[in-house]
């Protein structure tokens, strides 16, 4: 009896508390990348996004980048189109009370649209005025034969196919300049047409003898220096070249005669 009762009372043991569980996490989509990073990725990211994705992982790195891309476009297309704006409601009507003018307006209207339709006209016939004063007038063309013409453009080809022809030891002495002179040495090679030197001019390089001496548009240039000599030209195959001693005066009234026959000035005064 005395050692139970020296012996303690044991405590009370506590109550586990249960613990309640986590729910488990739902497996999270795998992360879209950016057009850029597919651009910048190697090999081994875009297998690895492939795998995840479902996507077939053979081929080389464009295939695997193309694959990609065409995944990720597709996978954005229906985002897109589900957090598109909702359409902004209809404004209302104004109320029957705004609509109605008062006497004063609707009498003024009819004045004020007269004015605006008098102001509109004015300016439709000044600018009109405008455009016939600054007009493009195409130049004149010559009535040719097709034989010319083709002629003219054989001579356009000849004369950009002929080479530049320089006298003797040009490159030498600066104050010889580009003018051609003929070789008259009794040594020089360039005169015995040695190999080795540049070709002469010779009448191979010349153009078609019917259409030599003609402008290049095809007409016949007339040199002028007086309105009397503009009497008996043909405006269908020859044009004006004012002389260069022809004074400002008399050339404006040369050029006036020429737009009342209907003649081409090639060189023409400019104005401002």
């Amino acid at each position: 009896m005395a050692d139970d009762e020296a012996t303690p009372a044991e405590p009370p043991k506590k109550a586990k508390k249960a613990v309640p569980e986590v729910p488990s996490e739902a497996p999270s989509e795998p992360k879209l990348p950016t057009a850029a990073e597919i651009r910048a990725a190697h090999k081994a990211e875009l297998t690895a996004w492939s795998e995840s994705f479902g996507l077939s992982t053979e081929g080389r790195v464009d295939d695997l980048r193309k694959r990609v891309t065409e995944y990720v476009a597709a996978q954005k297309k229906p985002a897109a189109a589900e957090t598109k704006p909702e359409a902004a409601p209809p404004k209302p009507s104004p109320a029957p009370e705004a609509k109605k003018a008062p006497a004063k307006a609707a009498k003024e209207a009819p004045k004020k649209a007269a004015k605006k339709a008098e102001k509109k006209a004015e300016k439709e016939e000044e600018a009109e005025e405008e455009e016939g004063e600054g007009a493009y007038e195409p130049n004149a063309k010559p009535k040719l034969d097709p034989r010319v013409r083709r002629l003219l453009a054989a001579r356009a080809l000849k004369s950009a196919s002929r080479p530049k022809f320089h006298r003797q030891e040009w490159f030498r002495y600066k104050r010889f300049g580009d003018e051609w002179r003929k070789p008259q040495g009794g040594q020089s090679k360039l005169r015995r047409h040695f190999g080795y030197r540049w070709n002469l001019p010779s009448v191979g390089y010349r153009g078609p003898r019917e259409v030599r001496g003609l402008h290049p548009s095809g007409f016949q240039e007339i040199l002028i220096h007086n309105e009397r000599q503009l009497e008996g030209l043909d405006p269908a195959k020859q044009a004006v070249r004012i002389a260069h001693g022809v004074g400002a005066r008399k050339r404006e009234l040369i050029e006036k005669a020429c737009e009342g026959k209907g003649l081409r000035v090639l060189n023409r005064m400019v104005t401002q």
